[in-house]
């Protein structure tokens, strides 16, 4: 049995993110975003880290889901 497709919401921790998602560091490298190695991946929202980085939300959101 194949894992569960996880859609990935604003409200889910940086860290959450990156359980599910393999290409998700790529994702956020891509967008300037080095949170897969901060500190605050265990406390952030994608929603709060993309607002800190003045990154569209909606995109991030679209660019994470499309990754495996």
């Amino acid at each position: 049995m194949g894992k569960k497709k996880v859609e990935i919401t604003k409200d889910m921790m940086i860290a959450e993110v990156l359980n599910y998602k393999k290409e998700a560091p790529e994702v956020f490298v891509g967008f300037g975003m080095f949170c897969f190695g901060c500190g605050n991946a265990q406390g952030e929202t994608i929603e709060e880290a993309s607002a800190v980085h003045g990154i569209d939300l909606e995109f991030l959101l679209k660019k994470l889901n499309e990754c495996r």
